[in-house]
């Protein structure tokens, strides 16, 4: 077996795994802070507790006669100590947290369904795949995901990332691929008999070879172009295109804007209200409308949705 020069490890060993995305590594260096940090405390307590067996045990000469009754500076450094150790790391980890959840404005979308027992994945030309995702290296991913039945579990290992795809409710995630390869891609939330068979692959390619292979699949509709279709094919556009005589709510540039509803409340127009608004429409009724518009609940797929959502994020200039 072959080992690194003058380490004595096997080649590729990787003490926390390999690590192979920009999360990777601020994921593993929480860990390894978390693991000292109460490695440390769990050792400290062992020697204080050996060290107090063998000075007083039984028969030792310990003084014993005047204990203290209180040591008001040992009580405060033993609450304080802990207190800002582990606010910091708090602090540490919800930063981490918020950058995962906050994508570059350049993040390439990808639509992913989940559903029994697979992962459909659609890029924003068109290209379709099943089990199998491929991206550039150092290039931003986006993933917009929704679940068409079961809750299932986005997890890649070597990218320290896992995150609940749901039913009705599109969740996102991102991530920056830093090496070359395929890393495995698994569902990690038990979602029915052939829970175990739901994996697949990321297959992280050169950029060049990436926009190469991008654009050798069928050609197809862009999803922001099958939105549209779909847009105008359900009837959408009788009521909310400019030109329409219908009293509804314009809907270019509506992605990521405030919205004043009804009641008083104000929401941000993020995918989920933009999916709500499709299949509850009486549940955030923008103010000075009426909830007219019907419910195309069962009559979309969650594709379509995707697809949908896709055209409206376009018409706010994102990427499609």
């Amino acid at each position: 077996m072959s080992t690194e020069a003058g380490a004595g490890l096997p080649a590729g060993f990787h003490l926390l795994g390999q690590s192979a995305s920009t999360a990777a590594a601020p994921v593993d260096a929480l860990f390894t802070a978390m693991v000292v940090l109460c490695g440390s405390v769990a050792l400290a307590v062992c020697v204080l507790i050996t060290a107090f067996c063998v000075r007083y045990r039984q028969g030792s000469t310990a003084e014993r006669s005047r204990p203290k009754r209180s040591l008001t500076w040992l009580e405060v450094a033993w609450t304080l100590t802990p207190l800002l150790i582990f606010v910091g790391i708090y602090a540490w980890a919800a930063r981490d947290y918020l950058r995962l959840y906050r994508p570059p404005a350049e993040a390439l979308p990808v639509a992913v369904v989940a559903k029994q027992w697979m992962w459909k994945l659609q890029h924003r030309n068109g290209r379709r795949e099943i089990n199998e995702l491929h991206v550039p290296l150092g290039q931003p991913v986006l993933l917009r995901m929704s679940s068409q039945d079961a809750i299932h579990s986005f997890y890649v290992p070597a990218f320290r990332l896992k995150q609940d795809v749901l039913p009705g409710r599109i969740t996102a995630l991102w991530f920056t691929a830093t090496q070359l390869g395929e890393f495995r891609l698994f569902c990690a939330e038990y979602c029915g008999s052939e829970h175990s068979h739901m994996i697949g692959r990321i297959v992280v390619m050169r950029p060049d070879d990436f926009s190469r292979w991008l654009a050798e699949g069928p050609a197809q509709p862009s999803l922001a172009q099958y939105g549209f279709a779909l847009f105008r094919q359900l009837g959408c556009s009788g009521c909310h295109a400019a030109g329409s005589t219908v009293h509804a709510p314009l809907l270019d540039g509506l992605p990521g804007r405030a919205v004043h509803l009804q009641d008083g409340r104000t929401v941000v127009a993020d995918d989920n209200y933009l999916r709500d608004s499709i299949l509850l429409p009486r549940k955030d009724v923008a103010a000075g409308f009426e909830p007219l518009m019907p419910s195309f609940a069962g009559q979309v797929s969650e594709e379509d949705i995707q697809a949908l959502i896709a055209w409206l994020h376009a018409t706010n200039g994102d990427k499609p």
